[in-house]
């Protein structure tokens, strides 16, 4: 399961970041984390994703230059960058976790979902999952059938 190794590895790196109050921070460039990068970006917890090497970019790149492309030469190098929103000095991304382990899938039908976006603890396949609460949300992966 190496999605859901990405995907939880990426939540402690943010958690990690905006604990140190990083401006800035990259990611390993693979689908899943660009999926959620840009999925937490729609939703306002990050200024920015560039798409470049191992060094950071200025904020004049990322604004006026296109992202470097990915060939088979740099592949391996490449990392997402991600710029960080803060809030009065508090981190506006302050608590990122996976429910999903690679040992505990967690899968839900739409009655489950529509649960636990109403605040309510519910019983899906694989444990017991809290409800939201005001301020937080859920990123859900579906399947391709």
């Amino acid at each position: 399961m190496p999605s859901v190794t990405n995907i939880a590895n990426m939540c402690s790196h943010l958690q990690n970041a905006s604990k140190a109050r990083l401006g800035i921070t990259s990611v390993k460039n693979c689908k899943y984390n660009l999926q959620l990068a840009l999925a937490l970006h729609r939703s306002g917890f990050f200024s920015a994703i560039y798409r470049s090497g191992p060094h950071p970019p200025t904020l004049e790149q990322m604004v006026s230059e296109p992202p470097v492309p990915v060939t088979n030469a740099n592949v391996a190098r490449m990392r997402l960058w991600l710029g960080l929103k803060y809030w009065d000095g508090k981190p506006v991304l302050a608590k990122a976790n996976a429910i999903s382990t690679p040992k505990r899938l967690m899968t839900a039908n739409i009655a489950e979902l529509a649960r636990l976006a109403r605040g309510f603890p519910t019983k899906v396949d694989g444990g017991v999952v809290p409800g939201l609460n005001l301020g937080e949300c859920m990123f859900v992966s579906t399947s391709k059938d």
